[in-house]
């Protein structure tokens, strides 16, 4: 199964936590984005966020097991989750997990909030450019957004 991964750091070694994502999943990895720096989401006063997305394929059609991961590299980071939408050493979303829908609580797929984050859909479309996010292009999405000042590194 295809998924799409989005990784968030903006505390730390941000670019060694980004790596730490890139690392777990080395042997799935079909593409990685470039690294962007983007301005904090929520309204919370703190530094800007690194991002990048992954592009994997996982033999599991488990999305579960997928979360699980993702949720053991934050706790390697040691993240806190104090604050919604604070400063973080790592977040690990699963944004797409091959079309998989899901309305559970723990997990919500896509992800809710995907459609309203250029953080989100800018490295995901440098990686798939035909990438689809419930039944819609990405690149359509994007266009409706006002720019959130993501930046390429």
């Amino acid at each position: 199964m295809r998924a799409v991964i989005s990784a968030g750091s903006n505390m730390e070694d941000s670019r060694a936590h980004l790596q730490s994502v890139a690392d777990e999943f080395a042997a799935e990895l079909l593409d990685a984005s470039s690294i962007y720096a983007t301005a904090p989401w929520g309204g919370v006063e703190q530094p800007d966020f690194l991002n990048q997305s992954f592009l994997i394929e996982t033999d599991s059609d488990d999305p579960y097991s997928l979360l699980a991961r993702c949720q053991r590299l934050e706790q390697q980071a040691n993240r806190v989750r104090d604050v919604r939408w604070g400063p973080r050493t790592l977040d690990v979303d699963i944004i797409d997990f091959e079309g998989y829908r899901s309305d559970d609580p723990e997990l919500t797929l896509p992800h809710p909030r995907a459609h309203l984050r250029e953080f989100v859909l800018v490295p995901w479309l440098e990686i798939d450019p035909h990438a689809k996010l419930l039944d819609r292009p990405v690149s359509e999405i994007l266009a409706e957004l006002e720019p959130q000042g993501v930046r390429k590194l």
